[in-house]
């Protein structure tokens, strides 16, 4: 391969054109992202950096010195693969030939319809959405937080410290079910009412009021909510959409083996805009954390390499963590399918404990709330019996 092109230069596209250039490939090497910011760090969005304890220069990601001889393409949007021509088409009409595609395009969050142009509504998910939301929580007032996932329990988490007035709404009865199951679910949201912020469960937002500056949250029971400022935190959608017509199998995200391979030969995919095969689950699953676009993309870098002759390994079991209210709360593996839940050391009184979820016996993942050192050891047991 003469030119690698990696498309996003968010952390999964550093990281693969890190692995490039340590795997020994030489050649001219290219990254496209959408932002014109170099590559930053995001989880501290929600949190160090929203609270103005961080500043941009501590995000960046890019080691002191670090010079990978790419050539960046910044603030270019990737809008179309030509995949008989092997192009990618930016959005300023230029294009990028290459022999080899690392898609690293991430994901974009996603919004209430009707809220465009309204002053106070916020989404979470780049450095400018940060920025925006710093400078409306530095007004003060009442924050009304829509979702009650980690991230939207991290800016909560982070207002209350800041000294605002918190109510968190949650349309499923129990938040964080999804990915912690319903009883752990419960004991890490109950953090919220430890500190006095109100959770609203089990209703959903039937939209906001205000003309030009957002005044409430209007539920569907009824209810509205007063706010100064709103932030969206429903999720996120793959970006992909530039894909649709190139032959690389979309279903949600960039459909990929077990080695970031796509259907597509000489493309692979990583980070949150990939659906890889999980073997321990037997489905493909998109891991939007932190540590999936550190490790992943090194093992889809060695299967462009090797041009796809390589046997598919097996990803190590999802890992994250969040930070809330001073407590840090870790998990490994997959919740979805355990048939039990136990609490091994600490209470979930305290919020300080170790959980072990099974499934037939087997552990399957592993929760710790504010036990690190315990969870690092679980962690390791874990990961070596999973593999």
């Amino acid at each position: 391969m003469r030119t690698v092109a990696v498309v996003g230069a968010s952390l999964a596209g550093l990281s693969a054109a890190r692995s490039l250039r340590q795997r020994g490939y030489d050649g001219r090497l290219v990254v496209v992202g959408d932002e014109p910011h170099r590559p930053y760090d995001r989880p501290p969005l929600s949190k160090e950096f929203l609270a103005g304890t961080l500043g941009e220069a501590a995000l960046a990601l890019e080691r002191d010195g670090e010079d990978l001889g790419a050539q960046w393409l910044l603030g270019s949007r990737a809008v179309g693969l030509d995949r008989s021509r092997r192009a990618v088409r930016l959005a300023d009409g230029r294009e990028v030939r290459a022999d080899g595609l690392v898609l690293a395009t991430g994901a974009a969050a996603r919004t209430l319809p009707g809220t465009a142009g309204l002053a106070g509504v916020h989404t979470l998910r780049t450095l400018d959405d940060a920025r925006a939301l710093r400078a409306d929580l530095a007004r003060g007032g009442r924050l009304v937080v829509i979702g009650g996932g980690f991230v939207g329990a991290e800016v909560a988490s982070t207002a209350y410290a800041l000294g605002l007035d918190v109510t968190v709404i949650e349309a499923a009865p129990t938040p964080l079910a999804g990915p912690l199951g319903e009883a752990m679910g419960a004991v890490v949201s109950a953090l919220h009412a430890d500190h006095g912020v109100r959770l609203l469960c089990g209703v959903g937002v039937k939209g906001l009021s205000g003309e030009r500056q957002v005044e409430g949250v209007l539920l569907e029971d009824g209810r509205c909510v007063a706010a100064d400022t709103v932030v969206v935190g429903v999720g996120a959608r793959p970006c992909v959409e530039w894909l649709q017509g190139s032959g690389v199998v979309l279903d949600n995200g960039v459909k990929c083996g077990a080695d970031g391979r796509t259907s597509v030969a000489g493309v692979v995919a990583v980070g949150d805009c990939a659906n890889w095969y999980d073997p321990h689950t037997g489905t493909h699953r998109r891991i939007e954390h932190w540590t999936g676009a550190l490790e992943r993309p090194d093992t889809a870098v060695a299967t462009l390499l090797a041009h796809g002759a390589r046997e598919p390994g097996t990803p190590r079991p999802p890992y994250f963590w969040s930070d809330q209210y001073g407590v840090k709360i870790q998990f490994v593996g997959h919740a979805t399918g355990a048939d039990s839940v136990t609490v091994e050391e600490g209470s979930t009184d305290d919020r300080s404990f170790l959980a072990v979820y099974r499934r037939a016996g087997r552990p399957v993942a592993v929760l710790g709330m504010d036990q690190p050192r315990l969870f690092t050891r679980a962690r390791k047991q874990f990961g070596t019996a999973a593999s």
